[in-house]
């Protein structure tokens, strides 16, 4: 669909409203309300001053609200399609959330034609920035120039985002429905293009279609537009089988969060965040992420803020030696000069003094400097002596050019007068210390480099998978450059005594068993052809892998790759071996990834100083650890949408080599 069909339906100057409930009469209510002042036509066969259908009607309409069942909304759309109306929102439930709706829903779309329809099942939009609102409930928006758009799958979390109190501008809000046609990012990539919308939010229960995705994440960055996602549930669509430790930590979640680093989005975890995260997004553009300034008039504010920063990886600036002589020069020497500062109270209400050590914070390393202050009751405190605070911190904003923020201990620490105030004048309000550290972690703390335009290799659905044991896994692991160790397969334990003299000491393996080790299905360090006879005897296995034995070994790395159709392949790196998922210490990156996305990951990793060497021991050869992360992409780059899972569990990484220990690949192979 080319996005100027939209343009009609989301700023309309007609809107027709079809039915005769309470919703429908809301829609009217909201239209007058937002200060429409377009043509509106209720269309009802018997309601007074009513038009009584859709050929009645005196002009194609540009926008109308179906408010009827699902049968007769197919038939309003078909009608309004062939009127050349500029589109519809679909109220209707008992689509495809229905049991027997995808027949309905198809009938629906076939009716569309050519005309965007919105939903079914969704409430609409409303458009503060052009007056018109198809919504069929009560919303807290206000006329405004510049905004966010926020757009949800979700009806009732876009209504709740509206009634916000903490100063964010929003331009438009949109909940999608079912996207029978029009998809959440198609209603996201027309909006960004318009010049009045600063920022975008996102709710969203699934990605959907995953091209119209990345097209609007490429929109967003090519116009510097930040977006804001907060993602809930787990696509039943992600690979879950519990064949292996990796499926069990990835799915869709995982997904989901390496999709959102590739594409540039910000991921946030609450709606709270998701707010603050906006109204710096509308203030200041994209974050530069780096370390942070923290001041307050409070040791225990301070320490507050250096918990919750510890807690989230966010890190504060270094106090430079300049900075530390002027800070002494206007505070004195019974203040401890530190990152974060408090700055105590012998400068309260003197607006030159506040200004000077505000700017002083900010002109140094931190991209943003957070001021900690609650402003008082207005109706029950006299509240003039926190006049200097925000006078301070308007001109440490203009003096230093860097973002300032006024950071409140609890979300009803500022006022919403007092938060408009402050974003008209260039200084951030941010409600509440847990949402604003969420959001200066989702933007400040480190974020590997997006990559929107890079192609994402789709994995498909495969349904008829196989499962290959891990001697066959490995030689498919080999051919593509990954070091396995040397081994022999063997019917018999006389026949795995036998041969394995030249190997030893080796390892003894039962084959065809998952989770081996769990099942005493292995054998390590077997220096003599009678303890590898007696440890075959004790598995009772058909078959065994007998294999050299690593030495060396630095440490044990969990190396997979998950097909999650709803977002593409996802490589996972943790930590490995036996208690993979107890210390669940993993990275997730979106196939392909660059060799420096993987070296990124590796240190991210909490193991990550034992592959550096820890405490005097060697460290791991990087380069042949990065090589054996690509060799295991790179086979599922070539078997791509007919590999499902591949893990090497335990990767054993020594000075020299990275041996692929133990296999699985599971595909239609």
């Amino acid at each position: 669909m080319n996005l100027p069909t939209l343009d009609r339906l989301f700023r309309p100057e007609s809107v027709a409203v079809l039915g005769g409930g309470a919703w429908c009469r809301s829609v009217l209510s909201s239209l007058k309300g937002i200060g429409f002042d377009g043509s509106v036509w209720h269309i009802h066969p018997a309601a007074e001053n009513a038009v009584p259908r859709i050929e009645d009607l005196p002009v194609p309409p540009d926008a109308c609200f179906i408010g009827v069942n699902r049968m007769a909304t197919i038939d309003a759309v078909a009608d309004l399609s062939k009127r050349g109306a500029g589109g519809a929102v679909c109220f209707a439930s008992g689509f495809a959330e229905a049991q027997d709706g995808q027949a309905l829903s198809a009938a629906l779309l076939a009716a569309a034609g050519e005309m965007p329809i919105i939903g079914p099942n969704c409430y609409g939009f409303v458009n503060a920035l052009d007056g018109a609102a198809l919504w069929p409930d009560v919303h807290g928006l206000v006329s405004v120039d510049r905004g966010v758009a926020i757009l949800t799958q979700s009806s009732n979390i876009a209504l709740n985002l509206t009634m916000q109190r903490r100063g964010l501008p929003i331009g438009f809000v949109g909940t999608a429905g079912n996207q029978a046609q029009v998809g959440l990012s198609e209603m996201a990539e027309h909006l960004l293009h318009d010049p009045r919308i600063t920022a975008l939010g996102l709710y969203i229960e699934g990605v959907g279609d995953l091209d119209a995705f990345q097209r609007m994440a490429q929109t967003a960055s090519s116009l510097g537009k930040p977006v804001m996602a907060l993602k809930s549930g787990r696509s039943e669509a992600a690979q879950t089988a519990a064949v292996s430790h990796t499926a069990s930590m990835t799915g869709s979640d995982a997904g989901a969060e390496a999709l959102f680093a590739r594409l540039g989005i910000v991921r946030v975890y609450s709606l709270d965040a998701m707010i603050e995260a906006l109204k710096h997004a509308h203030l200041y553009g994209a974050a530069k992420p780096g370390p942070i300034a923290s001041l307050s008039c409070s040791g225990g504010e301070a320490s507050l803020m250096a918990d919750g920063a510890d807690a989230r990886n966010v890190t504060f600036a270094p106090i430079t030696d300049a900075q530390d002589r002027a800070l002494s020069e206007v505070l004195g020497p019974l203040v401890t000069r530190a990152n974060p500062l408090d700055y105590h109270t012998f400068i309260w209400d003197d607006v030159e003094k506040m200004t000077e050590v505000y700017t002083t914070m900010a002109r140094g390393p931190a991209e943003l400097t957070a001021i900690v202050v609650d402003f008082p009751r207005e109706d029950r405190c006299q509240t003039s002596a926190w006049d200097s605070v925000e006078a301070a911190s308007v001109s440490a904003r203009d003096a230093s050019g860097k973002p300032i923020a006024l950071l409140s201990s609890i979300p009803e620490g500022i006022p919403e007068a007092t938060a408009e105030r402050l974003m008209a004048q260039g200084v951030l309000p941010i409600n509440g210390l847990e949402a604003g550290l969420d959001m200066v972690a989702a933007l400040y703390a480190g974020r590997s480099a997006a990559d929107p335009q890079r192609e994402i290799v789709r994995s498909g659905a495969l349904s008829r998978a196989v499962i290959l044991d891990e001697a066959a896994s490995k030689m498919e692991l080999a051919l593509h450059g990954a070091d396995v160790p040397t081994f022999f397969l063997a019917q018999t334990p006389e026949e795995a005594a036998k041969e394995c003299v030249p190997m030893l000491p080796v390892v003894l393996k039962t084959r065809g068993m998952a989770h081996k080790s769990d099942r005493d299905g292995v054998a390590l360090g077997l220096a003599t052809p009678h303890a590898v006879l007696a440890a075959a005897n004790r598995m009772g296995s058909d078959g065994f892998l007998v294999e050299e034995m690593i030495p060396d070994g630095i440490a044990e790395l969990l190396v997979a790759v998950v097909a999650d159709p709803a977002h593409g392949y996802v490589l996972t790196i943790g930590a490995g071996g036996v208690l993979t998922e107890l210390w669940r210490d993993t990275q997730h990156l979106l196939v392909p990834a660059t060799e420096a996305e993987i070296d990124a990951a590796l240190d991210r990793l909490r193991i990550a100083p034992l592959l550096a060497g820890y405490r005097g021991k060697p460290g791991v050869d990087r380069a042949t650890l990065l090589a054996a992360v690509r060799a295991v992409q790179d086979y599922v780059i070539a078997k791509q949408g007919r590999v499902a899972e591949v893990e090497v569990n335990p990767l054993i990484v020594t000075p020299t080599r990275a041996v692929v220990a133990d296999a699985l690949i599971r595909g239609e192979l």
